[in-house]
């Protein structure tokens, strides 16, 4: 028996060293039209150790199944790109400026925030922190879009005068984060 598995791995070599051979270079074509020279060596070398991993699932032609692999493992460092991107974008937020002066002011926010009625914070927070337009969460609230709106107006004023009889050290940066919430 181990004398036949011996033979089964020269085999499964033999037959991954004669794809890699015919195919190594449209791979690196195709990720090289897609994504550039700089990352392609990378793309093809994790496509190929893909392919031996799964080498049994590996059909005949491999070329397609292998570009397929390729464009997933493109999709996939794109998204860790995306992902480190986003995540060195909120450092560098959260370093700008003075560190206890942005925790005062989000935390007078919030208090103010806090201070309104549960109808008014639900209307707030659908646009400014969950990111819908009006017509999305007027949807969410059970009301037309124009009544959101009013609703909207409204919430807004009062929490601008929760925000001014809430003591902060630099009101006018509070009240550009209720004009954002448009």
């Amino acid at each position: 028996m181990s004398e036949r598995r011996g033979w089964a791995v020269a085999d499964d070599a033999h037959r991954f060293t004669g794809m890699y051979d015919a195919c190594r270079q449209r791979v690196w074509a195709y990720v090289v039209s897609r994504a550039g020279r700089q990352v392609a060596d990378e793309v093809v070398s994790e496509t190929f150790a893909i392919a031996w991993r799964r080498l049994d699932d590996v059909p005949e032609p491999a070329l397609p199944w292998l570009l397929g692999v390729a464009r997933n493992v493109l999709r996939d460092n794109v998204r860790a790109e995306l992902r480190r991107e986003a995540l060195a974008a909120e450092l560098r937020a959260w370093t700008e400026g003075d560190v206890a002066e942005q925790v005062s002011e989000r935390l007078g926010v919030l208090r103010a925030l806090a201070a309104l009625h549960e109808d008014d914070r639900e209307i707030l927070v659908l646009v400014a922190w969950h990111g819908l337009s009006p017509k999305e969460a007027a949807r969410v609230v059970g009301c037309s879009p124009a009544a959101y709106r009013v609703r909207l107006h409204r919430a807004r004023k009062r929490l601008k005068q929760a925000m001014e009889t809430e003591p902060a050290p630099k009101r006018s940066h509070v009240r550009n984060l209720s004009e954002e919430w448009s």
